[in-house]
């Protein structure tokens, strides 16, 4: 998979930019707050059609515009695809092949992309939130149809907990209505943790791979899957008559604290090194590394599901990573995936690598190419 050509209009700090993409390694060098981490955030968001960056569409839209356009053309296998997005401050419009997609599932995965910046060295140590975005913003675009049931399991939700509220409240009384949600609720849950489960199970086989060879065989990387309820099968049925009977038992208590304790929303990631929690007792660098290590095995699992290796987007992640880590980093991609890098130096890729790269000059939302 490659991006040949971008396209961009309104976007941020850019209100007309047209770049062409004919090598695998693409780097935007220049200062800080030039606009080079908006080029790949639109690269980014041209394949999910929301940014890594912000929940708002708004501040995507250059100032005192009316809309963002991006459009880019990209390889897959034999063939090419135009893609464009237009966001607006009424919502969003994706096209494939100048055709309007109205389901979201029908859209994304077209042009899969991995995103790696300094806050991904926090996967390890961050929030379970951050972990759980991470699940599903991969695994979203490697089976787009995981992302129709999470998003119909956090409406229910939602809807679910507003309810219980009222209960809680006695603003309602009637149950019959509640078990509804909890049907709804249960039945997208489970197969979303089902959709997890096999994921997560992948993404440990390639991490653990890669994570063996970065610490030259004296380490080895465990992903478990923290869920809050138990769960001893990967079978969508199994899950589901776990989750409904946990709810049953947990309903009187739903309703008096009025929220939904249990789901795929209160989950969680734990990462073993040598059998240990990595996130408790793991030293910086062990979590630096087995951060890198579960981000490049993205890259392998995508290639097997899919059939395409992903684009990859490093932002400014080179200068967060001894010299050891980098030079992993660029053996792992090297000649295999186009990779689009920004950096305030080239020092973090000189003599590192065979491959020949273009050097785009980024100043002030100014692109200026450079042969090298």
């Amino acid at each position: 998979m490659r991006l040949n050509k971008l396209e961009l209009r309104n976007y941020r700090n850019y209100s007309e930019l047209s770049l062409a993409f004919p090598n695998r390694l693409n780097i935007f060098l220049g200062e800080n707050a030039q606009g080079k981490t908006n080029l790949l955030e639109s690269i980014y968001v041209l394949a999910l059609t929301r940014s890594h960056r912000t929940s708002s569409e708004q501040e995507l839209i250059g100032w005192h515009e009316d809309f963002a356009q991006i459009k880019g053309r990209i390889e897959r296998g034999t063939s090419e695809l135009e893609l464009e997005l237009l966001l607006t401050k009424k919502g969003r419009k994706s096209k494939v092949n100048h055709i309007e997609q109205k389901k979201l599932s029908s859209y994304i995965g077209q042009l899969n992309v991995i995103l790696f910046a300094p806050e991904d060295l926090s996967l390890v140590k961050g929030s379970p939130q951050m972990r759980r975005r991470f699940i599903d913003m991969e695994l979203g675009q490697i089976n787009p149809v995981y992302l129709y049931d999470l998003a119909q399991y956090q409406q229910t939700l939602k809807q679910r907990n507003l309810y219980l509220k009222q209960l809680s409240e006695k603003k309602q009384t009637d149950e019959i209505y509640l078990d509804i949600l909890t049907e709804q609720l249960v039945d997208f849950g489970s197969k979303v943790l089902a959709n997890r489960l096999q994921f997560i199970k992948k993404l440990e086989y390639w991490s653990n791979d890669l994570h063996s060879k970065i610490t030259n065989q004296k380490e080895t990387l465990a992903i478990q899957y923290d869920a809050s309820i138990p769960l001893e099968s990967e079978a969508v049925e199994a899950i589901r008559t776990v989750f409904m009977n946990e709810l049953i038992k947990n309903r009187k208590r739903e309703i008096f604290k009025g929220n939904t304790f249990l789901g795929p929303h209160r989950d969680d990631l734990i990462f073993m090194v040598n059998q240990q929690n990595v996130q408790t007792y793991g030293s910086q660098g062990q979590q630096r590394t087995t951060a890198l290590s579960v981000k490049l095995a993205e890259i392998d699992l995508m290639k097997e599901e899919t059939g395409e290796y992903p684009i990859l987007l490093l932002d400014d992640v080179m200068s967060e990573l001894d010299d050891s880590r980098q030079i992993h980093l660029l053996e792992t991609i090297e000649n295999k995936v186009q990779t689009f890098l920004t950096t305030t130096t080239l020092n973090h890729v000189k003599g590192k690598m065979t491959v020949h790269p273009d050097i785009f000059y980024v100043q002030q939302g100014q692109i200026e190419r450079k042969e090298t």
